[in-house]
């Protein structure tokens, strides 16, 4: 009878470790340095008429926001300058816009789409400047 409970107690762990071992197993993890491959990239700078407006840019984030709906967008993401000070850092623009699409005829499409061009005659009148980098695989 001592044996049969061994025998037990011995396949219950097994069984267990070999549950644990799968469920740690079907665990993914994020790659890292995972290089971005066919994508367009929109990178946007605004610089508000009064700098100092929490309203304004509150208003531009919002307009940015609504902008995101545009079908063309794979991704987006709406910034402010980061707490990071090196000589080579720009930091007097207010709300960055960095947006990826799949291609430059989705790109194209975005500046032509109603949503965007609503976006600007709704929100122009809040920034003095806007610089854009567009960038493609190299």
């Amino acid at each position: 009878m001592y044996m049969q409970q061994n025998r037990r107690n011995f396949l219950t762990k097994i069984s267990l470790a070999s549950a644990s071992l799968f469920a740690l197993s079907s665990f993914k993890t994020k790659p890292r340095n995972k290089k971005m491959k066919n994508v367009f990239i929109h990178h946007v700078y605004f610089w508000l008429n009064k700098p100092d407006s929490v309203e304004d840019r509150n208003k531009l984030v919002e307009g940015l926001t609504k902008l995101a709906e545009v079908k063309t967008i794979n991704q987006f993401h709406i910034g402010k300058p980061a707490d990071t000070n090196r000589d080579v850092i720009e930091r007097g623009y207010a709300v960055s816009w960095l947006v990826h699409f799949a291609n430059a005829a989705d790109q194209a499409s975005y500046q032509t789409d109603p949503i965007h061009l609503k976006f600007v005659d709704e929100c122009k009148h809040l920034w003095s400047k806007v610089i854009v980098y567009d960038s493609v695989d190299v």
